[in-house]
């Protein structure tokens, strides 16, 4: 996946600064003034084409909106064409043996491209990304602590200690991102049901080609995609759920990220999502491209919400030192999480 540069990028820098600083006057653009104004120059898509002519790769889409060309070929071509030598490599994954791709030596662009293509991705295909949830302990009483030392709560229950704001999200679309597992229905329909909400509209998009896989497992992917579809659900019941099915990947990544901005059929006006990594997992392009496309939801006024990670300071890499897990850390992202809450009789004691 090649991410071409804007057509006006000055322009889009000021609008993303003035918008994010809250100047008076400022709005975001709507997608379709986005596309005109800010998607990929007509010129710089054919100089891409040409590139990949040139070394018999196959152009599988073009898409100047969202500033992406992707590419397909043997491994000798992707190797000639941006001086590389493709990998093939293995890791056990708990019970599940895993093959991924990765590449050794920089990645090369001719002249001719060197400020056209802003980031290459897909030639490494490891999974990078993990959900970021923890199984509670059961649910007890209204707002009594289950046990002593560990309390849960419902969303409606969250939303009432908070405050949050009346409203059912009627017209508007929630974008999940997810990149694993999958959903059962009638998992979500006995959830509301208990919960006593009404089940809202969920649909699945697929992106790269990835679809939802229901393992049935709640402490694998399935139950962060479960979640992340309840609690949203609970509060927005009214709303549709756009939820975007992608490969663990940093291409399938931003690639979620990007489609989800750019759908013109769902619409969505908020991004949650529950997966991350500590920023030293990724790659520099890779954080360039996420970062480019979180600064694009700015300019569309888009609302990201990024968990934060689920290991303190460390984020679990465990060489000592203090790390920050992406894409929370985005200056252009909310980052949630770090929350631990007692509440008794209806009110937050802690």
């Amino acid at each position: 996946v090649l991410t071409l540069r804007r057509a006006d990028e000055a322009g889009f820098r000021s609008l993303v600064s003035r918008l994010e600083a809250g100047e008076p006057g400022a709005r975001p653009v709507s997608r379709d003034e986005y596309e005109q104004r800010h998607g990929a120059a007509a010129q710089d898509v054919q100089q891409v084409l040409g590139f990949a002519r040139a070394h018999g790769l196959r152009v599988v889409r073009q898409d100047p909106a969202s500033r992406r060309v992707v590419l397909s070929g043997t491994v000798a071509q992707f190797n000639t064409a941006f001086g590389v030598q493709l990998q093939r490599f293995e890791q056990q994954d708990g019970a599940v043996l895993r093959h991924f791709r990765q590449h050794a030596g920089a990645v090369r662009l001719p002249d001719a491209l060197q400020g056209v293509v802003t980031a290459v991705l897909g030639l490494d295909d490891q999974a990078k990304a993990a959900p970021h949830f923890r199984l509670g302990p059961p649910l007890g009483p209204a707002f009594r602590p289950a046990r002593a030392s560990a309390q849960s709560f419902t969303p409606l229950q969250l939303a009432q200690l908070y405050g949050f704001p009346p409203g059912d999200g009627k017209g508007q679309c929630i974008g999940l991102i997810e990149l694993g597992g999958g959903y059962l229905a009638s998992d979500l329909a006995a959830y509301f049901a208990q919960l006593g909400v009404p089940a809202p509209q969920v649909v699945a998009v697929s992106v790269d080609g990835a679809q939802p896989d229901a393992g049935g497992d709640p402490n694998g992917p399935d139950g962060e995609v479960t979640l992340d579809i309840e609690i949203a659900g609970a509060l927005a019941p009214a709303a549709t759920l756009a939820v975007y099915f992608a490969p663990n990947s940093e291409a399938g990544f931003a690639d979620a990220i990007s489609q989800a901005l750019h759908d013109k059929t769902h619409q969505p006006s908020v991004l949650s999502i529950s997966w991350g990594a500590p920023e030293a997992r990724w790659s520099a392009q890779a954080l360039g491209a996420l970062d480019d496309a979180l600064q694009t939801a700015v300019a569309l006024g888009v609302t990201v919400c990024a968990a934060a990670g689920d290991s303190g300071s460390g984020d679990g890499v465990g060489d000592g030192a203090s790390h920050v897990d992406f894409p929370a850390s985005s200056l252009h992202a909310l980052g949630c999480g770090g929350t631990r809450l007692t509440a008794t009789a209806g009110r937050i004691a802690l």
